[in-house]
């Protein structure tokens, strides 16, 4: 349903225009595309190639917006060229069994299409003009530390998940190293693939309102640049303008964790105007209230074989969930506090220490009181823990054997992995209500004719801040972008 907050300045609706405000004389185009990061760009090429006459708007300078910040992992399977490659079998039908379990209320025809055209998908990306390196990285991390080209990025091994869909890697990074340096490349190479094309880009140029006719159809939108207003008609609009984590009225109405304890994921312009400008002609917007959250305590791997304990000295998340997951339940616990305990033989600090190391304790029942846990709790998990690792079991939270060991041997170290002392970090991932194609829908399910949605600012896989995969905003973002640009090229064709 639509979340219906009080509103303020940052939560309000842009005004909606009649389509009196075109004329005769009004530029007009096929498709006009708002936001010019990945989705918006894949959907631009896409109308573009299908014959469109396609105006792209960015309000930044240049192109790329918050997907050129992005680590440059692309979720992508099914048997993918790397997944072949490096000896990792994979399937249509294992993959989508996966993200069904790791969705909240999920839309199985878009994760259906979604995994069943990723092979394909993969091999569109590779030809703007790259390729993904056939290698693969096994250690844990948030991104790979060079040029690797498949690596976990998910909970596929984590129990329950690995008992309801094959496991198999699923994050493909751009072959550049470093955190950004591949999205930059990729986001390059598709600026030049739409300059190719003969979209028309206009940078430093945002959309402001959009124009409806009588029958509620959007059939254009107006666009402000410095000084200068305009209009522009449309026969559809394709909304790719991110999401709303810089936009403090929206977080603040929506996922209020995503407060002043958190570093924000997100450009200049992931302000929700994308979202506000769909909802603003009757979009359902869908969970708005899910962020991503994370904290990573790793690399080095080794870390993973520690536990992590709250302020009740007791275990709640498996140690070796991916990172999202596991800050998902730190946060949930008393104060958002947790800590990650290893012994002598395990400890070690992280190059970027994001969970900062506390002190070192000589015995348990001094860690216990350093940490001001109850008298008992801790010795008691710790005494479980280690009994059940030295027979590679964890029959509480399911740890997978890899990555259990004893945490036995004196003395111990504590990596503090509470809010606000960690260092967290996040982003939105609700958005408009779309169909598999892109097209906006209202609440009962109708689509706003001549308005699409891809995205930051749509809701399409679906997943929650638990379940959310590291490659699944630029997997999903460019599926969904090019399918948006082809369906609003196809609904010109049906006009004419």
């Amino acid at each position: 349903m639509n979340d219906a907050p009080a509103e303020t300045k940052g939560t309000a609706l842009p005004e909606v225009l009649p389509a009196s405000v075109l004329s005769d004389d009004t530029e007009s185009f096929d498709v006009v595309v708002v936001g010019f990061g990945i989705a918006g760009g894949c959907a631009a090429l896409e109308a573009a190639r299908a014959g469109a006459r396609v105006l792209l708007l960015e309000r930044a300078a240049v192109h790329g917006g918050t997907s050129s910040m992005s680590g440059g992992h692309f979720y992508l399977g099914g048997g993918t060229a790397v997944q072949q490659a490096t000896g990792h079998p994979d399937s249509a039908e294992e993959m989508y069994k996966y993200l069904i379990a790791t969705s909240k209320d999920p839309e199985p025809d878009k994760i259906r299409a979604y995994c069943e055209g990723s092979v394909e998908h993969f091999d569109w990306v590779e030809s703007l003009g790259f390729q993904f390196e056939r290698s693969y990285y096994p250690e844990k991390a948030v991104i790979q530390p060079g040029t690797q080209g498949l690596m976990f990025t998910g909970n596929e091994k984590v129990w329950p998940y690995l008992n309801e869909a094959v496991p198999a890697p699923r994050g493909h990074k751009v072959p550049m190293p470093g955190d950004t340096e591949g999205t930059k490349l990729v986001m390059d190479l598709l600026r030049e693939r739409v300059d190719e094309a003969g979209v028309q880009a206009r940078y430093e140029t945002g959309a402001t309102n959009l124009v409806v006719d009588p029958a509620g159809a959007v059939v254009g939108l107006a666009w402000r640049s410095f000084g200068d207003t305009g209009v522009v008609a449309a026969g559809s609009v394709v909304v790719a303008a991110g999401g709303f984590v810089m936009n403090a009225d929206m977080v603040a109405a929506h996922t209020p964790a995503l407060g002043s304890k958190l570093f924000t994921l997100g450009s200049t312009y992931d302000d929700g105007l994308g979202i506000r400008l769909g909802s603003s002609v009757g979009a359902e917007l869908k969970h708005m209230d899910e962020p991503f959250i994370t904290a990573p305590f790793y690399p080095p791997s080794i870390l993973v074989k520690g536990l992590i304990v709250n302020k009740e000295g007791q275990r709640f998340v498996a140690e070796d969930s991916y990172h999202a997951r596991t800050s998902y339940h730190v946060v949930a616990q008393t104060d958002s506090a947790a800590y990650l305990i290893v012994d002598s033989e395990h400890v070690e600090n992280p190059s970027m220490p994001l969970a900062p190391f506390l002190d070192g304790y000589e015995t348990v029942e001094e860690m216990e009181a350093g940490l001001d846990l109850p008298t008992g709790s801790l010795v008691a998990t710790l005494e479980r823990y280690n009994s059940f690792a030295a027979n590679g079991e964890d029959p509480d939270f399911h740890k997978h054997p890899d990555w259990l060991a004893p945490q036995a041997t004196g003395p111990w170290g504590v990596y503090d992995l509470t809010l606000g002392n960690a260092l967290y970090a996040g982003f939105t991932l609700g958005g408009i209500r779309t169909t598999v194609d892109g097209e906006a829908q209202r609440e009962d399910g109708s689509v706003i004719r001549g308005l699409y949605a891809a995205g930051a600012c749509a809701s399409n896989l679906a997943q929650d801040g638990a379940g959310y995969c590291s490659g699944t905003q630029l997997g999903e973002g460019s599926f969904f972008g090019r399918r948006a640009g082809a369906a609003a090229s196809r609904a010109r064709e049906r006009r004419e």
